[in-house]
């Protein structure tokens, strides 16, 4: 029945987990050993898939995991969120040396300089001025186990030289730990909900990954709805309250967003009782909740000066290979607007869309969508063609 209390429904993709994990060591192509780069759009089950699917897999390998979400708290170094995940893992193998001080009566106990238990506090601490590839050299020795780092929303990272270094560090501990070893010691993993981001890792020469690849973070499927609509349909009532194909269709027109998929179930079966069957569907209410969406964006868009406008559209349309001051770029503003634009007008519109969090900026100067649904927005408002390798939101 409606009230009855739901157990959660995980919808868990085992095969490719370990299909990444053997990419991380070389065994299959494509050879992921310089680092996994996951590219998914915002809300489609890619950190249901790390925690659920991910981790698990390689901590079957006994590799020993870390995972850092650079969004946990935006405002702190990537570095130091890197760091800090380094020293709480190094306090489960505090155990030695915590016997060894307290044999010693030393009030500090150290590894190679780097590693140091204080009997004082009664706490694992690394120097801070230690860098992030003797850290993990460390983790690696005192673990005698292979490191798998993860590191969610990598592309916040290149908002700050500091976190910029910090990619850089990941690097040289990957060729420290790596090059001339038998075995793979570190995998590294990027992810990010923005594939143009989380590209600038990849494709800038000034970058510490240049020449690695984005893996496109496969979207879910019939298979997800196919067994959600069984899940709901036995959970509920044991009939077929939801149909496969109008579930398929609806998660479709969302998107393939499992939040938004929930949001819209959760309508149908509590919604007004006085709605005809046909407002009431899965595709009606998928329908009807996109054009909310879309009202939303258009509101955001709205507020803009013409001129402001125009800028984001063309960076829309252009996203994966925007040219903010190229000769092309600079006719093609002139064109919508139907007068000549300088490069100072299209800088400062720039600065205005990214101060209203709607396109970022990476550190070397580079312009992307900060949410990439706008592309779904203007392919449906504008009549675009389907832009990328993104599902129109």
């Amino acid at each position: 029945m409606p009230g009855d209390r739901l157990k959660p429904f995980i919808f868990h993709r085992a095969s490719l987990a370990e299909r990444y994990c053997d990419n991380l060591e070389g065994r299959l192509l494509p050879d992921s050993r310089s680092g996994l780069f996951l590219a998914a759009p915002r809300r489609t089950g890619k950190s249901t898939f790390l925690k659920e699917d991910l981790l698990p897999a390689m901590e079957r390998r006994e590799w020993l995991c870390l995972y850092v979400d650079l969004w946990k708290d935006k405002s702190r170094d990537p570095a130091e969120l890197v760091s800090e995940e380094i020293q709480k893992k190094l306090t489960q193998f505090a155990g030695p040396l915590e016997i060894l001080a307290k044999k010693t009566g030393l009030e500090k106990v150290s590894l190679y300089g780097i590693l140091s238990f204080n009997v004082k506090n009664n706490s694992t601490e690394l120097p801070k001025q230690v860098s992030l590839p003797d850290a993990l050299e460390t983790l690696s020795f005192v673990s005698n186990r292979p490191l798998a780092l993860i590191i969610d929303e990598a592309q916040h990272a290149l908002t700050t030289p500091t976190g910029v270094n910090a990619m850089f560090a990941l690097k040289s501990a990957r060729d420290q730990l790596n090059i001339g070893s038998e075995t793979h010691k570190l995998s590294l993993v990027f992810t990010g909900s923005n594939r143009d981001k989380l590209a600038f890792l990849v494709l800038d020469r000034r970058q510490p990954f240049f020449g690695s690849f984005i893996t496109k973070f496969p979207l879910l499927d019939k298979e997800y709805t196919n067994l959600y609509s069984d899940y709901l349909n036995q959970t509920l009532s044991g009939v077929e309250t939801f149909k496969k194909t109008e579930m398929f269709d609806a998660f479709k027109i969302l998107g393939h967003r499992p939040q938004l998929l929930t949001q819209v179930i959760s309508e149908a079966i509590f919604g007004d009782p006085d709605l005809k069957n046909d407002d009431q569907s899965l595709i009606a209410l998928a329908k009807k909740l996109m054009n909310q969406i879309f009202l939303k964006m258009e509101g955001e868009v709205s507020v803009l000066t013409k001129t402001q406008q125009v800028v984001f559209e063309v960076l829309v349309k252009h996203h994966e290979n925007y040219t903010p001051f190229s000769e092309a770029t600079m006719r093609e503003y002139s064109s919508l607007l139907g007068k000549k634009v300088s490069t100072a007008t299209v800088q400062s519109a720039l600065e205005v869309l990214r101060n209203k969090n709607l396109i970022w900026k990476e550190s070397f100067g580079g312009y992307v969508l900060e949410d990439e649904s706008f592309i779904g927005f203007y392919n449906a408002t504008k009549g675009m063609e389907p832009l990328g390798d993104y599902s129109p939101s």
